[in-house]
């Protein structure tokens, strides 16, 4: 489609209250009559074109739904967009601080997307008036300071990504509040305290849980292995320590096949004198053989664990081999061996010694899967095995710091003690389906 300048018989139109010329390939400067046409407006979508410039005087009588995502817009963001019950704003290059959503008392916001921008800022402590929030993104921003407290009003709230932005500090305990979460993201940030406990017990309903890439600490709290319908729970790229959890309440992950929950989300609103329903998919990024890579159609496909790049130690429950359900695992069960057909395995820069176990599957890697770990020995590497490191019934891995680590049967390891690449491993169940049904959706 060759790009096409702005249509000028707009300025013609008047009092309209639904305007869709999205994905028109319209590669212009918006002028600055087009924001003054209609003070009747209730529905506008002018996404996914190259439309540059900044937003004008809009005038708004009723609460609209406004989609300006995916152009090249800039500029402050105008305080008279608060009063927009659907306001998505994404991909564009808007700048500025939020505080122009504190205009707007008791807002009728329902759905907000500022991701991907130049926001920048401290979060305004104002969140007391978005009480009919059910999804707040904004992710990939430049905001900083800690999160604010009245975050914890947002009781309708059911996905809120923050990730990837410069967020300190703790978690407010507000955040409890929020019961229906299904989705909650703060990956790459530099948050720095304990995984608090009331992730698992106060939020039943969460879905995809995204901690990695700050500066948590401490051990993990049991509860997050009893949210029941987690799909994706990455807490990758932190200082978290201990053990994992044994026992394991994860009932999605122990289930084969697709899981819908999170697919898509939907309402119906009153706008103006248009009855409206609108739909929107969730989506999420995941480390998928060794690709960061983001899901949105496929994510109920996607049901992932990622522990990787921590400082845990320990045994490896056994109960992880339950979770049969599970695409994408960065721990190894105690019955590897009788895992089906991997697709891609990854061990290399641990501290791993001992013989590898004579595994069909094990042996047809690669030498590059296991590099990395001096002590290992055994095919598919070159160094040969002393008999003694391995008698009969004996075939392990342990961690050559845990003098007294001694398994009979399967692995005993520390996961990425002190290594930048830390533990890594996915696991892929009937690698040929899932290449079908899961296509990279970058």
């Amino acid at each position: 489609m060759c790009p096409s300048s702005f249509p000028k018989w707009l300025q013609t139109q008047k009092n309209y209250t639904w305007l869709d010329i999205s994905d028109a390939g319209i590669s212009d400067t918006i002028p600055s009559w087009f924001w003054d046409l209609s003070q009747k407006l209730e529905i506008m979508d002018i996404s996914h074109n190259q439309l540059r410039g900044t937003v004008g005087n809009i005038r708004l009588e009723f609460a609209p739904s406004l989609n300006l995502s995916w152009n090249q817009l800039q500029g402050p963001i105008p305080s008279i967009l608060s009063k927009a019950s659907v306001l998505d704003l994404s991909h564009n290059n808007f700048s500025g601080a939020a505080s122009f959503l504190c205009a707007t008392k008791d807002s009728n916001l329902t759905f907000l997307d500022l991701s991907s921008n130049h926001v920048f800022g401290e979060l305004p402590d104002c969140w007391i008036h978005f009480k009919k929030l059910v999804f707040l993104d904004l992710s990939n921003n430049y905001l900083f300071g800690k999160i604010p407290t009245t975050m914890g009003h947002l009781f309708c709230i059911k996905t809120l990504r923050l990730s990837n932005n410069r967020f300190v500090g703790e978690l407010p305990s507000q955040l409890k509040n929020c019961t229906k979460l299904t989705l909650f993201d703060l990956g790459e940030n530099n948050l720095s305290c304990s995984i608090p406990e009331w992730l698992g017990a106060s939020l039943p309903n969460l879905t995809i849980l995204i901690l990695r890439g700050n500066q948590f600490y401490g051990s993990i709290p049991p509860q997050l292995f009893h949210l029941t319908d987690v799909q994706i729970l990455d807490l990758s790229m932190n200082n978290i320590s201990g053990t994992i959890p044994k026992c394991l309440n994860l009932t999605v992950l122990a289930q084969k096949g697709n899981s819908s929950r999170i697919i898509q989300n939907s309402y119906s609103a009153k706008l103006g004198e248009v009855g409206y329903t609108w739909n929107y998919e969730e989506e999420a990024s995941l480390t998928w053989k060794g690709v960061r890579s983001k899901y949105k159609s496929t994510l109920g496909l996607v049901k992932s664990i990622d522990l990787s790049s921590n400082k845990l130690t320990g045994e490896i429950p056994s109960e992880i081999t339950d979770l049969v359900g599970l695409v994408s695992l960065n721990l190894i069960p105690n019955s590897l061996s009788r895992i089906d057909r991997i697709g891609y395995l990854d061990l290399s820069e641990n501290n791993l010694s001992r013989k590898i176990p004579i595994v069909t599957q094990l042996q047809s890697f690669g030498p590059s899967s296991y590099g990395g770990n001096p002590p290992l020995c055994g095919l598919p590497l070159l160094t040969t095995c002393d008999e003694e490191e391995a008698g009969p019934g004996q075939t392990m891995l342990v961690n050559q710091d845990d003098k007294d680590g001694l398994i009979t049967q399967g692995f005993y390891i520390s996961l990425g003690l002190g290594f930048a690449v830390g533990f890594f491993v996915a696991l892929f169940y009937s690698t040929e389906i899932i290449k079908q049904r899961m296509p990279n959706t970058r």
